[in-house]
């Protein structure tokens, strides 16, 4: 496959790894559709930021990733104004820190949602004409987490680490149609989400990362465009760590 033109959908744009990949999908020339949840706002800022930057076609789209009927008038709204996707970035989602047994099973229910059956669902949704097309790529945003699991973080883990056996699962099945289906697991990244961590926290996270660093959304976006660039067409099925070496 070739990195051609593409219609490209990124969920959870409106965050800032959502937001990195978007640009660089924008950047290598294809029309890009950046999905929020809740931050209309934003994910309207930055799509008309990355038409100005690149004079890409862009749009900002509504996709409740926990709701079966936003999926499906996303999935909807994007064929009539954009048209199919041949780019599926699976990256929104949602997180809940705290211990296991102290959740809702309304919380829990929203977490898997978010973070593991909202993807699968919209997956569903937009994957028929990636093979009608014997083409597409598709790019899960896992986690560390996924890969390891985290204290407090255990539904989140979960999740993940379902994203993960998706990818695995999913690539299989369609890479005899033309369709790559590939993970991306970040570890820490240096983004708002954490913004709840003091600097004393950070410090300690990035002294146990072996590069010595955080990562950025950046480092993310470098690797979910090189997974659609047709440079890497023979990796298939793949969790991608971007974590810095991990942690020591």
């Amino acid at each position: 496959m070739m990195s051609d033109r593409m219609t490209a959908l990124v969920t959870g744009a409106s965050g800032a790894i959502g937001y990195a990949i978007a640009r660089e999908l924008a950047a290598m020339g294809h029309k890009v559709t950046l999905g929020y949840a809740k931050n209309k706002a934003a994910a309207e800022a930055h799509a008309e930021e990355i038409a100005r930057e690149y004079g890409a076609e862009t749009l900002a789209l509504h996709i409740d990733l926990t709701d079966t009927a936003s999926l499906d008038a996303a999935a909807e709204s994007l064929r009539e104004q954009f048209g199919e996707p041949q780019i599926l970035i699976n990256n929104g989602g949602a997180e809940y820190i705290g211990l296991f047994q102290d959740m809702t099973d309304a919380e829990l229910d929203r977490i898997m949602a978010a973070d593991l059956t909202g993807a699968m669902k919209l997956t569903k949704r937009l994957l028929p004409a990636m093979i009608r097309g014997g083409r597409g790529y598709i790019v899960n945003i896992s986690s560390i987490w996924g890969e390891e699991g985290g204290s407090c973080e255990t539904a989140y883990s979960a999740a993940k680490a379902g994203v993960i056996g998706f990818t695995k699962a999913l690539a299989k099945e369609v890479a005899p149609s033309g369709v790559l289906v590939n993970c991306i697991s970040p570890g820490f990244i240096d983004t708002p989400m954490n913004a709840s961590l003091t600097d004393e926290d950070k410090r300690e996270v990035i002294e146990s990362v072996p590069c010595c660093r955080a990562g950025t959304a950046q480092d993310v976006a470098n690797a979910a465009a090189f997974l659609v660039s047709g440079k890497g067409d023979y990796i298939c099925g793949a969790s991608i760590k971007v974590d810095g070496g991990g942690f020591c």
